[in-house]
């Protein structure tokens, strides 16, 4: 058995203190200029919320918990953002984008489970891979999901081996954590489970091999007999774990409400489950993370990895204690079936599969390292590796710097157009030219996102549904299904056209004194 050297902790720390510094760096840059998602709008609006005084009110009808705006309200106010119109891109972001850099730290933290090589170059490929780097510029809940998930195994892993009370309730907060982030946890603690059952049958296997080689049992024997500790351990997980949950979704006691909602949101999320105009085929993710330069090189590495674990399991020498490995791939494989089971399916869920793939290709370059000592074999690898430094970085700057928001990016799913941000603009040219200091802006659509963020500047809009009767206006906002009764009012007004999303588009309607000025 080959025997790998980790770094004493303080050069282990410096190193992935490094790496999330990386992170950072390769996050950071135009973190402001795409244009803000649907989903990040409304996100921001409910930061606005916050900002302004209120306490968060859980909807389970079409929303998340209250994680997300746990972490985005305190960063936002140390950036010097008072209210709504005060907040910017960059600000939001910046939250997911510390998160992501955050996830690569945490790594550091899995070297006792999964080994120094493999997790070093895990957090490296998380730190730059197109993925998980274009997401954490996402204002939405998966990167800060993905970091309480990881929180969980590690803190989960290492109470069950160290047998501590601490570490378990650690573990309980990042349960509750990951909870109050998406209700799609109960489909992460169901695979955790599946994982951990698959530990259990290989900690069987280990007993019946304990009189040929002890020396396994004793390497992996954190995962046998249960422990006098295990029932205050039990305890102080559920008890940090309900405490955590009850304290975030009541938004600290101010809204009680938000415990009997969501459990409505269990029959509105089991619906949505069905599709709901986002149904993808079962090989939907499969061929989304194979998309790109680096796309198949990395799965090719995943599968790898997934091989070494089958072989090391069936009794080849090991590299490394096996059942944190043996988890990780029954955890892997089960929350990959899980959703693309699921019809209902978006590009940024595919963020819950980067922790696997990326434990799984370091564990796979590590392996085919130590396979074999030959100099020309080591040096391919090296070569690989660099090939595979330069496809990552052209789809990392093809997808996340160059590309944001086209089309043709798989990750950019109904984005909002970079045509919108030139709306904002037009409504304060035509306001100037009628000397409007608080022009009335009136929006009829029947889905308006992400109007409220691009007008969040204008103190006076109003918004309705295309059967109503909108009020006043200095201008007017719709679809291109204007009803017969506005368009009598709009008849003399000059449509101008914007892109909100591929193949949405919305009219501004600017009245007749101004065309005749700019005409």
């Amino acid at each position: 058995m080959v025997e790998i050297t980790t770094p004493p902790p303080k050069i282990r720390w410096a190193v992935f203190a490094a790496l999330a510094l990386l992170a950072l760096a390769v996050r950071l840059p135009q973190l402001g200029e795409r244009p803000m998602h649907t989903d990040e709008a409304i996100n921001g609006y409910i930061t606005g919320e916050l900002l302004a005084g209120q306490s968060f009110h859980y909807d389970p009808r079409d929303r998340h918990g209250p994680a997300l705006f746990l972490l985005v309200e305190p960063v936002v106010r140390l950036c010097g953002a008072k209210n709504f119109s005060e907040l910017t891109e960059r600000e939001l972001r910046l939250s997911t984008a510390l998160t992501g850099a955050a996830t690569v730290l945490l790594f550091g933290a899995g070297v006792e489970m999964f080994g120094f090589i493999a997790c070093f170059l895990a957090a490296l490929l998380f730190a730059v891979a197109p993925l998980p780097v274009y997401y954490s510029r996402y204002f939405i809940h998966e990167s800060l999901f993905v970091f309480a998930t990881f929180g969980l195994i590690l803190s989960g892993w290492r109470a069950q081996q160290k047998k501590s009370v601490a570490l378990a309730a650690l573990a309980g907060f990042f349960a509750a954590l990951m909870l109050a982030g998406k209700e799609t946890t109960v489909l992460h603690f169901f695979a955790l489970l599946l994982a951990a059952v698959g530990v259990r049958l290989w900690s069987v296997r280990l007993r019946s091999r304990a009189a040929t080689a002890p020396q396994i049992v004793r390497q992996d024997n954190c995962l046998l007999p249960t422990h006098p500790r295990l029932p205050k351990m039990i305890l102080a997980a559920s008890a940090a774990f309900v405490f955590t949950f009850i304290l975030l979704f009541t938004w600290f006691g101010r809204n009680w409400q938000a415990l009997a909602d969501l459990f409505h949101a269990a029959v509105n999320f089991t619906a949505r489950a069905g599709g709901q105009g986002h149904e993808k085929p079962f090989w939907y993710y499969a061929k989304l993370l194979c998309d790109g330069w680096s796309g198949t090189a990395v799965l090719l590495l995943t599968a790898i990895g997934m091989i070494s674990i089958i072989r090391q399991f069936l009794g080849r020498p090991k590299l490394h204690p096996l059942a944190p490995r043996i988890f990780l791939a029954v955890y892997a494989l089960a929350i990959f079936a899980i959703y693309s089971a699921i019809p209902y399916k978006t590009p940024w869920l595919a963020l819950n599969f980067w922790l696997a793939i990326a434990l799984l290709a370091g564990i796979a370059l590590e392996w085919i390292w130590f396979a074999t000592k030959k100099i020309s074999v080591r040096a391919a690898i090296l070569v690989f590796l660099a090939g595979l430094g330069i496809l990552l970085a052209h789809d990392t700057r093809e997808r996340v710097f160059k590309n944001p928001a086209d089309e043709t990016n798989p990750y950019a799913y109904a984005h909002t157009t970079e045509d919108i941000l030139g709306l904002p603009a037009r409504i304060a040219e035509a306001a100037r030219a009628q000397n409007l200091a608080q022009p009335r802006i009136a929006v009829i659509a029947r889905d308006a996102w992400p109007l409220p963020w691009y007008l969040r500047n204008f103190s006076n809009v109003g918004y309705w549904q295309p059967e109503q009767t909108p009020g006043p206006a200095d201008f007017f906002i719709t679809t291109t299904d204007v009803p017969d009764a506005l368009a009598k009012r709009l008849k003399d007004f000059r449509p101008d056209f914007f892109g909100v999303r591929p193949n949405v588009l919305l009219i501004l309607w600017t009245p007749p004194k101004t065309v005749s000025q700019h005409e």
